[in-house]
């Protein structure tokens, strides 16, 4: 099983759009890493992991107290995320207006995940390829102009 999931891992950590999006995130590769194995290894072992279990299952095995710190951290790097964004939205910096460009991109990821998934079961044509291609294109120039930091007051 740790071998499998460690696969996982990298496959996951290597994808180019999970690479723009945490890079643009508040999770360093090591919390995204701790959290995706915190949320997802108990779905692959069907049985519940201690964290001693779960910080073996780190492309680098660290200690269960290294596991838990990034575990937390990554945990409180989300929860103020989502309290940020809450927190534009009472003030009125986030309006439903300003919403448009993130709900856009957020629908391309759904599509480009679908049809990634989709390609995965079967063997892909050329053009299903150079569609996602495309895809991936578009959204990494999408998330690239919605995280421009002098966009960030005209976006909001």
């Amino acid at each position: 099983m740790r071998e499998k999931a460690q696969n996982w891992l990298k496959y996951l950590l290597s994808d180019p759009m999970v690479k723009i999006l945490a890079k643009n995130s508040h999770l360093t590769k090591i919390q995204l890493e701790t959290l995706l194995i915190d949320v997802l290894a108990e779905n692959m072992a069907d049985k519940s992991l201690k964290y001693d279990e779960k910080a073996k299952l780190r492309l680098l095995a660290v200690s269960r107290g290294a596991f838990n710190r990034s575990l937390r951290q990554a945990r409180q790097n989300v929860i103020q995320s989502i309290y940020t964004v809450l927190l534009l939205g009472y003030i009125g910096i986030l309006e439903d207006t300003s919403l448009e460009p993130y709900i856009e991109v957020a629908n391309k990821l759904r599509t480009y995940i679908k049809t990634q998934q989709k390609l995965a079961k079967k063997a892909p044509k050329e053009e299903h390829l150079r569609s996602v291609a495309l895809l991936h294109e578009e959204l990494k120039t999408s998330l690239e102009e919605l995280t421009k930091p002098r966009n960030m007051s005209r976006g909001l």
